[in-house]
């Protein structure tokens, strides 16, 4: 069992390894969103982002719900958006520290 956790968690990984996958995870938040909607936050085509959706959506990252025509997608875990800005914070923490050496260097 542990073995294939930790085969679906370098899985789950190379499914976030892509920026607009990242990107399309954050615009979407805990709400729920339409194609239109991202593309619009976004800026990038509506293919693209159909695509990245796709394999979000194969992967069980994002689920679906239909309204009429609309189909909104939302983040299948919240606490996948809290993992998510939990890294951004160690990322954001290293970034400081690496500026304090580079200054410190400088001296």
């Amino acid at each position: 069992m542990e073995n294939e956790l930790f085969d679906m968690h370098a899985e789950l990984c190379k499914t976030l390894s892509d920026p607009k996958r990242l990107r399309i995870l954050y615009l979407i938040g805990n709400k729920e969103k339409s194609v239109s909607e991202l593309v619009k936050q976004s800026g990038l085509r509506q293919a693209n982002i159909s695509q990245h959706l796709a394999i979000l959506r194969q992967k069980g990252v994002v689920s679906t719900k239909r309204n009429g025509k609309l189909v909104l997608y939302r983040i299948a875990f919240p606490k996948m958006v809290k993992a998510c800005n939990l890294i951004r914070e160690v990322l954001l923490e290293q970034a400081k520290q690496k500026q304090k050496i580079f200054k410190g260097g400088r001296k």
